[in-house]
């Protein structure tokens, strides 16, 4: 008889696949790392399909990454966001609803505004800087994210200022290309823009 094969854990561990004390005993054993709101093992890497996996484990059906949730995935920045950041497609039915620690809203989306990573729907690079430009205040912080997002693509901010231009009736669309022109040419902020805050030393 062929013994019966161990079950497979997944990509990413939650309190689903075992207990939060266990998983929390294991990081501090130095045996798994922390991926947002989930854990990996220390001898796996973590890239976009392992945070693609993290985020969709906690993240609430039917919802797609976005603004600063989107950057993480994409690697962009270092640290996952507080909340985290997703939006739903109005032509998709499904409202959002509150959710702790997490903000969602209705929005229009095209096909080629998402792709998926470890089973997340997460915003297009395009999608996440024009979104950024619009909605974020824009500090040198998020300048550089737009940027790190842009390399990770392989776009430039002209493209993102077309894909804006394709849009219509979007909020802010004029201060978002103000601010990607700007960026693309190595001029200052438009006026109003907040410096970016002090860097706080990590513990």
């Amino acid at each position: 008889m062929n013994p019966r094969p161990a079950p497979v854990l997944s990509a990413v561990l939650s309190p689903l696949d075992l207990p939060l004390a266990e998983l929390c005993a294991a990081r501090l054993d130095g045996e798994l790392y922390r991926v947002d709101e989930c854990f990996r093992p220390v001898d796996s890497p973590s890239g976009r399909a392992e945070r693609g996996a993290a985020l969709a484990a906690v993240a609430p059906a039917r919802v797609i990454a976005e603004l600063g949730s989107a950057a993480w995935v994409w690697g962009a920045v270092g640290e996952p966001p507080l909340p985290h950041r997703f939006c739903v497609d109005t032509m998709s039915r499904v409202h959002p609803g509150a959710a702790a620690g997490r903000i969602l809203r209705e929005v229009v989306v095209d096909r080629d505004d998402v792709v998926s990573f470890g089973g997340m729907p997460v915003t297009s690079v395009l999608r996440t800087c024009a979104d950024l430009a619009r909605f974020s205040l824009f500090t040198d912080a998020d300048e550089r994210t737009v940027r790190t997002l842009l390399d990770l693509g392989g776009r430039n901010p002209g493209e993102v200022v077309a894909y804006l231009g394709r849009r219509r009736n979007l909020p802010h669309k004029r201060k978002a290309i103000d601010r990607l022109c700007a960026l693309a040419t190595g001029r200052p902020r438009p006026p109003g823009a907040p410096p970016a805050p002090a860097a706080v030393p990590a513990p």
